[in-house]
């Protein structure tokens, strides 16, 4: 049973359609939605992560730096006295790691599992096919449309070699082998256009 009830959903559905939402947007979360339902049979917890997707991107900002905290903040708000106290916990604590993609120290191995999947889910359109991870590159620049072309690419850039340089871009060997190739293709390709 969902955790997300109708009125909740509107809520932030109004909030993914704001008109300066390019990539973060209503779209983002229905393309985790459907990884979900693909991936469900993976998760200990479901609903809890239908709830994490719900949320994770509630809050955008580009020119904050604490969009994650903000939103896992706002979960808590709307899911408190719904849930038991350790299960809001572990959902805002996986909303708050969508802002380094490192996965939390659960000491709970299903969480840590359920949070690995999660954040490789986020990831997923860096390993997308080229047109789509194209569009995905050009929507996030028009959300940074205050950064000027040359702090972009120093900044765009630096996000890009910061996932080039992991060993591994996903946490899941799922999402390493259907994803980890041709992310890493995506981005070279993407920091050469950068210059960088």
């Amino acid at each position: 049973m969902s955790l997300i009830d109708d009125a909740t959903r509107a809520e932030l559905t109004a909030l993914y359609l704001a008109d300066d939402r390019h990539y973060h947007g209503i779209r983002h979360i229905e393309a985790l939605l459907a990884l979900l339902t693909e991936y469900r049979a993976q998760f200990a917890d479901p609903e809890a992560i239908e709830a994490a997707i719900w949320f994770h991107d509630a809050v955008y900002d580009s020119q904050r730096k604490d969009n994650e905290s903000l939103s896992a903040s706002l979960a808590a708000d709307r899911l408190q006295g719904r849930i038991d106290a350790a299960r809001l916990a572990r959902i805002v604590k996986m909303i708050e790691a969508t802002a380094t993609h490192e996965v939390p120290a659960f000491e709970d191995a299903s969480a840590k599992d359920d949070a690995a999947l999660l954040l490789d889910m986020d990831l997923s359109i860096l390993g997308a096919s080229a047109k789509t991870f194209d569009a995905y590159e050009d929507a996030v620049r028009r959300e940074y449309g205050w950064v000027s072309d040359a702090d972009w690419r120093a900044g765009r850039g630096a996000v890009l070699r910061n996932f080039l340089a992991r060993p591994r871009i996903f946490h899941t060997d799922i999402f390493a082998t259907r994803f980890e190739a041709q992310a890493r293709v995506n981005m070279q390709r993407s920091l050469a256009r950068l210059g960088g």
